[in-house]
């Protein structure tokens, strides 16, 4: 029971964020006693304000900036209960949006469900545990997997280096079943392979999904540029909906390999040309052989992984726009986009601008975009709403 637990309190004065609904608690907005201290890392505890009602549960971890995360409102036991109902909450809203069962299942706060990341290969899932809290939970969350999905295969992909702010390990292991070193899955009745195990994040970045089915939209019949390709998502549904050709560029040999497979397993292999290379240099190549493409994706990783990069990194979105956007036909789009959290969205377009004028290009922008449906965000958390994106027409 709820009553049971240790309480923590906030500080008189700092209790009003958390009131109006915010999930988090910040180290220096709570009273933190010896008892407090002495709680191990992730434990639960009673929320209380600063007038002693109960806000809620939390994990509390004191080592942490956000030292507690709000799991409930309530008085409610968090047992395995607790996640079967937020695991089939989840679901319902997916499967609502998929035909198939591919994509991200939960994302974290906004599925209530702090620091718990899952994505669906079918019946493959791939967790990323992000809390003290959460690895505290796991044999309660996982016991839920199994009565709401009966996954075959559970991998733990615990290899994010934000684990190390809450004093996690980094490791990847296999909760459940046996792994393959590849998945299948489909998105926008495009097939794709990816390596849950070893690839980049959980194998497969689900959060572009409806970006990409625009941008295949706008290369039918003509030429793409995909740099950065990682598994060839944005340039295989492209050539699957008709462009003509594809040029698909990532500087990890391991992607390019899954890019091709994804390639050969849509029967697109002759209308597609794969390369390992360094984007900067690539785009600077093309520049030099006056290469033209009618659309050109530019999805990198992160420029800004840390506050204190910003001022540094946010400007490589400029030179990234300053590059791709000459090998743009008059009359083609340039997809661009940031995933870091730390760039705000007008810093961002920004920069892609100033790219743009430092080209000598001009356009419109057509469309603009975050994640898809299947990560959703936090009312409280704007900030959690990582990924930005621009579709620009250029003259």
């Amino acid at each position: 029971m709820i009553s049971d637990l240790p309480s923590l309190r906030l500080q008189p004065g700092r209790d009003k964020r958390v009131a109006l609904g915010h999930p988090w608690a910040f180290s220096n907005e709570l009273a933190i006693d010896a008892s407090a201290k002495a709680l191990p890392p992730g434990s639960l505890v009673r929320l209380l304000r600063t007038d002693g009602k109960v806000f809620g549960t939390a994990m509390f971890n004191m080592n942490s900036l956000i030292a507690a995360r709000l799991l409930c409102r309530d008085e409610r036991p968090i047992d395995e209960t607790f996640f079967e109902t937020r695991l089939r909450a989840a679901l319902s809203l997916r499967e609502k949006l998929f035909p198939t069962p591919h994509y991200r299942l939960v994302h974290a706060e906004a599925d209530g469900l702090p620091g718990l990341v899952i994505d669906r290969y079918g019946d493959v899932l791939v967790v990323q545990v992000n809390t003290a809290g959460m690895e505290r939970l796991q044999p309660l969350w996982l016991a839920a997997l199994d009565e709401v999905l009966a996954p075959r295969t559970v991998i733990l992909r615990n290899d994010s280096s934000i684990r190390t702010l809450e004093g996690l390990p980094l490791e990847v292991t296999i909760a459940k079943g046996t792994a393959a070193d590849t998945v299948t899955l489909q998105e926008n009745g495009t097939t794709f392979v990816a390596e849950p195990l070893g690839g980049q994040k959980t194998g497969f970045f689900f959060d572009l999904g409806p970006a990409r089915h625009f941008m295949a939209l706008l290369a039918r019949g003509g030429t793409m540029l995909d740099m950065y390709c990682h598994t060839g998502a944005f340039g295989v549904q492209a050539a699957v909906a008709g462009a003509t050709h594809v040029t698909a560029i990532d500087r990890s040999d391991s992607a390019i390999t899954l890019a091709r497979a994804s390639a050969e397993a849509n029967g697109v292999t002759g209308r597609m040309t794969f390369a390992s290379d360094d984007a900067f240099t690539r785009l600077e190549a093309l520049a030099a052989e006056n290469a033209r493409f009618d659309v050109v994706v530019v999805d990198p990783p992160s420029f800004v992984k840390r506050a204190k990069e910003l001022a540094s990194g946010i400007k490589g979105y400029r030179k990234l726009a300053r590059l791709a956007a000459p090998l743009v036909s008059r009359g083609g789009f340039l997809f661009i986009a940031s995933c870091s959290h730390h760039v705000p969205v007008e810093g961002f377009a920004d920069e892609v601008r100033r790219g743009l004028q430092a080209a000598g290009r001009e356009g419109r922008i057509i469309a603009t975009g975050g994640a898809g449906p299947d990560h959703p965000t936090h009312p409280w958390l704007p900030e959690s709403a990582y990924l930005k994106w621009q579709v620009i027409a250029l003259n």
